[in-house]
């Protein structure tokens, strides 16, 4: 009977043990010796296990596991054909947190694995068929998550250059359904440094928002816009809300609509939602929500929604920051320099800001330039994120300082840049 229940709950986590699965036998596996330290980073589940036999009590598991260590842990048990361990587990997890109804399930498919054999996870009979897949798929997001982490020496290519003011980003993963809080790590020159990653739920319909109501999550570049306290919030939104600017201007460009993307947590009975629950927001559990508010910065922290990462070793990675950021200063070096048909081959015949084309834009810095007798123009603050897809677009923004002879000007400015024929063209400008 209690094999019964290890190879259920093993099917559950099939894609995600890393090859220990297929080390089961009919018979119950034994123990193996090894520290602690050493049994938890063996990638065997069975040492894992024995190692969890040693630690200390299982409350303090779940204090420094966290719901998704501990939710690994539980599995680890199973396969071990710890079951005792596994339920104790379970039970600790919702003790801390009762309203998980993963966990939930789990135990009473160890419950009922006591009393006869089972056939199915979510065994009991009054779980809803479509709520047991919900939690399955949860818990295989979960568990790859956990097990699969980013290699080190990788960074996300979207995130190419991030100003000094901007602490930290967001790169949200739709088909993992993971969101990844990187550090501007200003001692290596600003190379993103991964920090953390959390579980979240997505849009029902997937991602690629495309009008208002599709259930579906955007994917592009966007930037927290405001931070609502719960006390404004129904309880939906959990312990507190983020708004995205979506729709950007790319994805006006796109034809893209609808309105309120945000981060924000969950329901006050409801530990966590599964993958794709929302109607387009990227939800996060309170508990999570929580440790990443306090590096959310209104008007500067970058989140990109990508449905999956690109991961790209620091030289590439290297390369491209530098390739569009020498297009940047190219673009104003010309422009000082006043020759507007140099300043011009910067820009997309596609060049696009609100009623201007390019060629009413060419015509008015034409007889603007022709009243310079000097120009000088200076950036700060350069920010640089590759837009996630096949079309291949940054956004940069920057604090411009303009002066001429008959003009100051300070400003906060934004562009969209395209790779046309291999050289970046820029298709958009405007105030940021």
């Amino acid at each position: 009977m209690r094999l019964k229940i290890r190879h259920l709950l093993l099917v559950l986590a099939a894609t995600v043990t890393a090859g220990a699965i297929a080390k089961l036998s009919d018979k119950p596996h034994e123990s193996q010796p090894g520290s602690a330290a050493s049994a938890l980073s063996a990638p065997s589940a069975r040492t894992a296990a024995d190692a969890l036999a040693a630690q200390a009590p299982f409350a303090s598991v779940v204090a420094e596991a966290g719901a998704e260590g501990t939710l690994a842990r539980i599995f680890a048990e199973i396969e071990a054909n710890r079951l005792d361990n596994a339920l104790q587990l379970t039970e600790a997890l919702l003790r801390q947190y009762p309203n998980y109804r993963l966990a939930n399930l789990i135990k009473g498919d160890l419950l009922l694995a006591k009393t006869k054999p089972i056939q199915t996870f979510g065994a009991l009979g009054q779980a809803p068929a479509d709520k047991v897949a919900d939690l399955r798929a949860e818990a295989l997001v979960r568990l790859k998550a956990y097990r699969e982490k980013p290699p080190a020496e990788l960074v996300p290519r979207y995130l190419l250059q991030m100003q000094p003011e901007q602490h930290h980003a967001i790169v949200v993963d739709t088909q993992r359904s993971r969101l990844y809080l990187f550090e501007n790590d200003r001692s290596q020159d600003g190379r993103p440094r991964l920090v953390a990653d959390y579980y979240v739920t997505h849009g029902k319909l997937g991602a690629d928002k495309f009008f208002e109501g599709d259930k579906k999550t955007p994917i592009g570049v966007y930037h927290v816009t405001a931070n609502l306290p719960r006390q404004k919030l129904a309880d939906l939104y959990g312990s507190g809300a983020f708004p995205l600017n979506y729709p950007n201007e790319w994805d006006k460009r796109q034809g893209r609509g609808g309105s309120g993307i945000w981060l924000h947590g969950t329901p006050s009975d409801t530990f966590a939602r599964p993958p794709r629950a929302s109607d387009g927001c990227v939800v996060l559990t309170n508990q999570d929500l929580d440790q990443v508010a306090p590096n959310l910065q209104v008007g500067l922290t970058p989140v990109i929604i990508s449905p999956t990462i690109e991961w790209l070793p620091v030289d590439d990675w290297a390369r491209e920051r530098a390739e569009i950021k020498t297009a940047i200063e190219r673009w104003r070096a010309d422009w000082e320099s006043r020759d507007t048909g140099r300043y011009l081959s910067h820009y997309s015949k596609h060049f696009k800001a609100g009623n201007q084309d390019f060629d009413d834009f060419a015509a008015q810095k034409k007889q603007i330039n022709a009243s310079k007798a000097w120009i000088k123009l200076k950036i700060d603050n350069l920010s640089v994120f590759r837009n996630p897809g096949k079309d291949e677009v940054a956004v940069v923004t920057f604090e411009q300082d303009y002066r001429s002879n008959n003009l100051d000007n300070r400003m906060k400015k934004r562009q969209y840049w395209q790779r046309e024929n291999g050289q970046w063209k820029i298709i958009y400008e405007g105030s940021a």
